[in-house]
């Protein structure tokens, strides 16, 4: 939540948030930016309506309402109207409530802009899990997206060697027998014939074996 005091709020920008980041002093001072945010609300939510939108239940959208936050210390960390968005998801079956300080778009629009941050969120799983990058060299953002963009492309050229070569591993195996093969000169197809006679994970194992010692 502390990292939400450092972000540089850009005027016209959204910003999505889970409902653990809900501070409303926060929140406001994105609004004081002229910033738009979209975060989902926690179950003990003190909110009086003052204006009901028409919605459209078959797009999921339950309700639609602009009014202000009623509790006594949330009411002045927050004092301006505030949109709340009550959205049912078919897909997972749940009902998710969405504060915003947006009263132009669609409800359906908010509901999705919300959706949509689970993108970004499996996007970094992704990177987590293929590009094994586990320290950054620097800590400008110059160095960070240098580091990210070099392990894409290193990902995205294995990915290219993997189906010209019709290699039948997947992308993960096939960076594992490359990773203990880097000093090898073995021809790539003949590495991976060798690795058929091996369970990869059982080389990798032993590769790590041979580093400890």
């Amino acid at each position: 939540m502390n990292a939400m005091d450092v972000i540089p709020y850009e005027c016209g920008a959204y910003y999505v948030f889970d409902r653990g980041y809900v501070d409303y002093t926060r929140l406001y001072n994105i609004t004081k930016h002229s910033a738009y945010f979209v975060i989902r609300a926690k179950k003990n939510l003190q909110f009086k309506y003052t204006i009901l939108n028409e919605v459209n239940e078959k797009n999921g959208v339950m309700s639609d309402q602009i009014g202000k936050l009623t509790g006594f210390y949330i009411s002045q960390d927050y004092p301006v109207d505030i949109r709340k968005v009550v959205y049912y998801d078919k897909e997972t079956n749940r009902t998710f409530v969405y504060l915003t300080n947006n009263m132009e778009l669609a409800s359906e629009q908010i509901a999705l802009l919300y959706k949509n941050r689970w993108q970004v969120e499996l996007f970094f799983k992704w990177i987590k899990q293929h590009l094994k990058i586990k320290s950054f060299w620097g800590y400008s953002e110059n160095a960070v997206r240098i580091q990210i963009y070099c392990a894409m492309i290193s990902y995205c050229l294995v990915a290219i060697v993997e189906k010209d070569l019709m290699i039948n591993r997947s992308t993960y195996e096939v960076l594992q027998v490359f990773g203990i093969s880097l000093l090898d000169k073995t021809p790539i197809l003949e590495l991976f014939y060798n690795a058929e006679k091996n369970d990869v994970k059982e080389l990798f194992s032993e590769q790590l074996t041979l580093n400890l010692f």
